[in-house]
């Protein structure tokens, strides 16, 4: 039978396996250590001194119930020296090393492990080679073990054969698992032999810094106690002459807080540097050093807020926040997806753009409420001066940190939300550009190093969530947008608003006035008709207005009859024009296109989207062939209705136009709405429409709405904002939308209950407009209605 070092047999397969969490058991040595896990303490139980076991070391030493791919390859057999019973559930097992084994599989787990596997022989490919390297090993050692400890204990025992004395000592040297695994696994007794030694000298070189280090924080720990003897004297010396004031004290406590803070090691030289200042300056620059070192003390440089990971709970809450949003809160989920995945909190920049009053900035506090950060807000609407975000330098007088540096020290964390509000309002002056320096701050690659110019020190950045938001991100420079992540907010339907002021906006009145929840209630029906015929906005702030008006009615009422029985007032259909006067839009556009010459668009505006009326004229008698524009039109719209019109000259056969009375008459193509400027190209189709209409009689359907930009050969172009646009008709009571072929793929950001409503085409020339515009018959011509354009003052961009 195979025989063990010490004469014990190798085991009978399978034999008795126990896994160790971390360290590893060496041939020749003893390792004593404690048992607690169920199937090893199972195992111990059963076993008896001089019995002969398997010990392996595992890969994860977290693994509780360890498989094969958790276990290293290697292992020692070895016999039980002594068991003694700590508990019930614990016992400390003394084992002596034998041979090493190449293990196989698992073969059994319960009621303990079981494996198969092979002795491993041990090879000498020089015994003279093997027995010199081991005599040099030992007259190394002796240089390290002169002060004792587990070495000396080696260097003492003689006789060992080399492969032996090289496991020893690798026990020894106190190594990380991962090097003691590299030694167990070399049975060749010379490579062995030269692995160790290379170990000894590394750990020779790591005791030689540690001894170094050591000496020089007793020598640092000296400096300062002395420093501090010295301080209690002059402390005590100048109480002695009455001269103690509270300057000192100050320094103390400021010296006191910047040793608690946990500073980087580069912000804390600076901080000591600038004590030492302050120590021995009593002039007028104290004060600035001592507001600059209040600022170190007080910033987080390693402070984090716990992000929470619960989708389900921030899910939920932007839900309970916010209607609507389906791509805002994808996108902040998959923020917080990642963020679980990985662990890292490398921060995102997201740029919320749309219209006012859709939400943007109070989505931010949602998704610092949802993700469990601190919210902080830096308004940038009419900054101007590049030091507003970067400080002043602290040669100036009065110089601050930079509104960033502000945030971050209000909210106390490194890895809050901060809301840059209203990025694309930023100004720009002799003093520089606001906008370049926030280059630096919303880049992901670049942040993490951000310095202030007052407090001239890097801060990492790159773990802040930003966000930022924008009515119109035209006025953005390109450098500056590549660095944002957009996301699109172009507005509610009927029925999200209607939704959002039954349960955000009318609760949230009902307590501001100091109302109770019975004293007011509106129908769904009045809802309704306020969203229809008293807004007309792509957000709610008008509609929170009308709202509010509803309560001042009703806590008027509650102040008169407060002497009599409790007030309740459900607010209809019919009381509306009591409390909130008068409608205030109309549906008027079938009035608008009862007439030839005149189609509905769609347009684009930093407040949302919108509809527009292209009116065109004949005027019989003129120059002949001139065309006049009118409606304060950029140059893109003026260039579309030339265009137009010369689409129409060169197919008036085909459009059934009398071409001879086309070069008589002069036409005039106006756009109401005359102050608003206007410009784009996707009018483009509108007035195609609007000239074909005028020249053939047959009038534009009234329920019909469309954009799109279209080249002179009548080829239709896809456009931007067609969610924005869509959202108008709908809002504006249209029912038919035409819009470009290229532009099919954008409906699927149109809410359902929009597209549920409305019949949309999709046109790839003039000639699929024309035939979904256009009613077939000819109409005598009237004259076009001159009621004024109700509708917002922001510029119009197609």
């Amino acid at each position: 039978m195979a025989k063990l070092r010490g004469g014990a047999p190798v085991p009978v397969l399978p034999f008795s396996l126990l896994p160790l969490r971390n360290g590893v058991l060496f041939p020749g040595t003893v390792l004593t250590f404690p048992v607690g896990r169920e199937r090893s303490v199972t195992l111990v139980q059963s076993l008896h001194v001089g019995d002969v076991i398997g010990v392996v070391t595992q890969k994860n030493g977290k693994a509780e119930e360890p498989t094969r791919a958790d276990l290293f390859d290697r292992g020692t057999f070895a016999r039980v020296a002594e068991v003694v019973r700590l508990s019930a559930a614990e016992y400390r097992l003394t084992l002596e090393g034998l041979d090493r084994f190449q293990l196989g599989d698992l073969v059994r787990r319960d009621p303990f492990w079981q494996a198969e596997g092979e002795k491993l022989e041990e090879t000498v490919s020089d015994a003279g080679e093997a027995e010199a390297l081991a005599l040099a090993l030992r007259q190394h050692l002796a240089e390290i073990a002169a002060q004792g400890g587990a070495l000396a204990q080696v260097l003492a025992t003689r006789g060992d054969e080399p492969g032996i004395f090289a496991d020893r000592v690798a026990a020894a040297l106190g190594l990380p698992s991962d090097k003691e695994i590299q030694v167990l696994d070399e049975p060749e007794v010379v490579a062995r032999l030269r692995l160790v030694a290379s170990l000894v000298t590394e750990a020779k070189t790591v005791a030689e810094v540690k001894q170094k280090v050591e000496a020089d924080v007793r020598k640092e720990l000296g400096k300062n106690q002395r420093e501090a003897i010295l301080r209690e004297q002059i402390r005590a010396l100048k109480k002695e002459l009455g001269d103690e004031g509270d300057k000192d004290t100050d320094i103390e406590k400021l010296r006191e807080r910047l040793s608690a803070a946990d500073l980087p090691t580069e912000v804390r030289e600076v901080a000591d540097r600038e004590l030492r200042r302050l120590s021995g300056q009593p002039g007028p620059d104290a004060h600035v050093i001592r507001n600059y070192l209040e600022w170190i003390v007080e910033l987080p440089w390693n402070t984090r807020a716990e992000a929470k990971n619960d989708l389900d709970a921030i899910s939920a809450k932007l839900d309970a926040d916010h209607a609507g949003l389906g791509d805002v809160k994808k996108r902040i989920l998959e923020h917080m997806a990642v963020l679980a995945l990985t662990g890292e909190s490398r921060g995102t920049i997201l740029c919320l753009a749309g219209p006012p009053g859709v939400g943007k900035t109070s989505l931010g506090q949602s998704i610092a409420d949802a993700t469990g950060r601190p919210f902080v807000r830096v308004s940038l609407g009419g900054v101007g001066d590049e030091a507003e975000l970067r400080g002043h330098r602290r040669t100036y007088v009065g110089s601050l940190p930079g509104r960033i540096v502000h945030a971050l020290k209000k909210v106390k964390v490194k890895n809050p939300v901060i809301l840059l509000d209203e990025i694309d309002k930023l100004g720009s002056g002799w003093r520089g550009s606001p906008e370049a320096a926030l280059l630096e701050v919303l880049d992901p690659e670049q942040n993490k190093s951000f310095v202030d110019h007052y407090m001239e020190l890097p801060f990492d950045l790159s773990e802040v969530l930003f966000v930022c938001t924008a009515n119109d991100l035209g006025n953005l420079s390109a450098p500056l947008r590549d660095r944002l992540e957009i996301v699109e907010l172009a507005g509610y339907t009927a029925d999200e608003k209607v939704a959002i002021a039954k349960s955000h906006l009318l609760p949230k009145r009902v307590k501001q006035h100091g109302l109770s929840e019975e004293a007011l209630g509106v129908t769904d029906a009045a809802l309704q008709t306020i969203v229809r015929d008293y807004t007309r906005e792509a957000g709610v702030r008008q509609l929170d207005r009308e709202i509010t008006k509803l309560c001042r009615s009703v806590a008027l009422d509650v102040m008169r009859k407060r002497d009599e029985k409790p007030v309740t007032r459900t607010v209809d259909v019919a009381d509306l024009a009591a409390i909130l006067g008068k409608v205030r839009y109309f549906a008027d556009v079938a009035e608008r296109t009862s007439v030839p010459g005149v189609a509905t668009g769609l347009a684009w505006t930093p407040v949302g989207g919108d509809i527009l009326f292209i009116e065109t004229s004949r005027m019989p008698g003129g120059k002949g062939g001139h065309l006049e524009i009118t409606g304060q039109l950029g140059d893109v719209m003026k260039e579309s209705a030339r265009a137009a019109l010369t689409y129409v000259r060169s197919h008036a056969d085909e459009l059934g136009v009398d071409l001879a009375r086309l070069e008589k008459d002069d036409l005039h193509i106006h756009v109401p709405a005359g102050a608003v400027p206007k410009d784009g190209p996707s009018a483009g189709v509108t007035m195609f429409t609007a000239l074909t209409s005028l020249l053939t009689g047959r009038r534009v359907r009234p329920d019909t709405a469309m954009t799109g930009e279209c080249t002179l050969r009548g080829r239709v172009l896809p456009v931007g904002g067609i969610k924005a646009k869509v959202l108008a008709a709908h809002r504006a009571g249209i029912t038919r939308v035409i819009l470009p072929k290229k532009n099919q793929r954008d409906l699927d950001e149109i809410p359902k209950e929009v597209l549920d409503h409305m019949e949309v085409f999709f046109a790839e020339e003039m000639r699929d407009v024309l035939a979904a515009a256009l009613e077939p018959d000819r109409a005598e011509a009237t004259p076009v209605p001159s009621e004024p354009t109700k509708g917002t003052t922001a510029p119009i961009v197609g």
